[in-house]
């Protein structure tokens, strides 16, 4: 299970570090345009494929650290038992949800790498680059959602998300 958490951990830092490169190019991109009238054919399109990524490969570590938005206003005024119980049909939900999204995710995946599809942008970059990060996002998202289940009968996990009431 702590095998996991460090790849989800380790996703979510590389997701991180896709968002500020996300930041980057953006950035490079309006000083470029309206400054030097110099636009770039390539960085809107890389920059929305490192925000997917980094977006998708969070996921996983982000449940981890019990950081995803919850409404917890009804399940807070429970008894813990009752918390833990809502806890585990929610992260049963999750991972019913995520398993059906990495497996539709796959098959446009693999129907978009085997007709050889492109962005039809400048670039022209396969799509198939793109469409990847939804199964794997979704499988790490799953089997974090997987370890959180199995460690809520010893942990005391009480909520997903962390309260802010």
């Amino acid at each position: 299970m702590h095998i996991i958490t460090s790849i989800s951990r380790a996703a979510g830092l590389l997701g991180a570090c896709l968002m500020a490169a996300t930041g980057a190019m953006l950035t490079y991109e309006v000083i470029a345009r309206y400054f030097f009238i110099k636009p770039t054919i390539w960085a809107a399109e890389l920059s929305q494929l490192c925000l997917i990524w980094g977006c998708l490969l969070a996921m996983g570590w982000v449940l981890s650290l019990k950081r995803h938005i919850t409404v917890n206003a009804v399940t807070a005024l429970l008894p813990r038992p009752v918390q833990k119980i809502c806890v585990a049909v929610s992260l049963l939900i999750l991972i019913a949800f995520s398993v059906i999204v990495m497996i539709w995710g796959w098959e446009i995946f693999h129907d978009s790498w085997v007709r050889e599809r492109t962005t039809g942008s400048l670039l022209n970059l396969p799509i198939w680059v793109a469409e990847l990060s939804v199964p794997v996002g979704f499988a790490l998202l799953t089997a974090q959602a997987i370890v959180e289940l199995l460690s809520l009968r010893t942990g005391h996990t009480a909520s997903l998300g962390s309260s802010h009431e």
